[in-house]
């Protein structure tokens, strides 16, 4: 998408919910309420989703939990965005597929993209995140995006995954983690650090966010993943709008 970040009502309208995706009728009301809640009535962004293939993953591929979150984040990017599309990419130790999920295309998708997949690897979040960078410029869009950045583990290498979100923060790009399994795991305190990371010292806005779903993430309700997805983008929008990274 292109243009002003700024606009009126949602991207796309219930109607078309209705008859395009009509599955989604509920993540859609319910990511309505969170965006007003939050002040984010009418903006606009693009909206990524980023998902971890792991070998650790399996379980949440094969029970529905992925697909789960991306018909989830579908419904969110309905409002947000107007194409009707969520950009995904799917990561391991390489870039394993870069891809979308559709209004009209969006049941049983995530299992036709990792159909054709091969061996579930490690995690290389940087190279995720230069997936992402990439697309985003070769789009051509000025508007600010929504990445979410779905894993159950911390990545190989945290020197590079520090080093390119730092980069990434002079760009119009907003990045919420989401992690998958059990609270209690060491796994996530590198993303907490990434949350953390200090400002003007490390990077020039504050461009992540992080929260945990737990070990059933399909069980977290829409209101709280809504709130959690979009809770801290608008206070980077204002902040990146201050500092020129987001114009208009």
């Amino acid at each position: 998408m292109t243009g002003s970040s700024t606009a009126t009502g949602p991207a796309i309208s219930l109607r078309k919910i209705e008859e395009t995706a009509p599955a989604l009728v509920g993540h859609y009301r319910s990511a309505s309420v969170s965006l007003t809640k939050n002040g984010m009535s009418g903006v606009r962004a693009a909206v990524y989703l980023v998902l971890d293939y792991s070998g650790s993953m399996r379980e949440y591929y094969r029970d529905g939990s992925v697909q789960a979150l991306a018909d989830r984040v579908l419904g969110l990017s309905a409002h947000l965005d107007d194409d009707g599309r969520v950009p995904v990419v799917v990561f391991s130790t390489d870039i394993d597929a870069v891809t979308d999920i559709a209004l009209d295309n969006h049941r049983g998708r995530v299992d036709e993209i990792v159909a054709g997949l091969g061996h579930m690897g490690r995690t290389s979040y940087h190279l995720a995140m230069d997936a992402v960078i990439d697309h985003y410029l070769d789009s051509g869009s000025t508007a600010p995006a929504l990445v979410v950045f779905q894993t159950d583990g911390g990545p190989i290498s945290k020197h590079a995954a520090e080093r390119h979100l730092c980069k990434a923060a002079k760009l119009p790009l907003f990045w919420q983690f989401i992690g998958f399994g059990d609270r209690r795991s060491t796994q996530f305190d590198f993303l907490r650090k990434l949350d953390d990371l200090p400002v003007p010292a490390k990077r020039p806005v504050d461009n992540a966010g992080f929260f945990h779903a737990g070990s059933d993430p399909s069980r977290v309700p829409d209101a709280e993943l809504y709130d959690r997805l979009v809770g801290e983008f608008p206070q980077w929008l204002a902040a990146a709008r201050a500092a020129g990274i987001v114009v208009g």
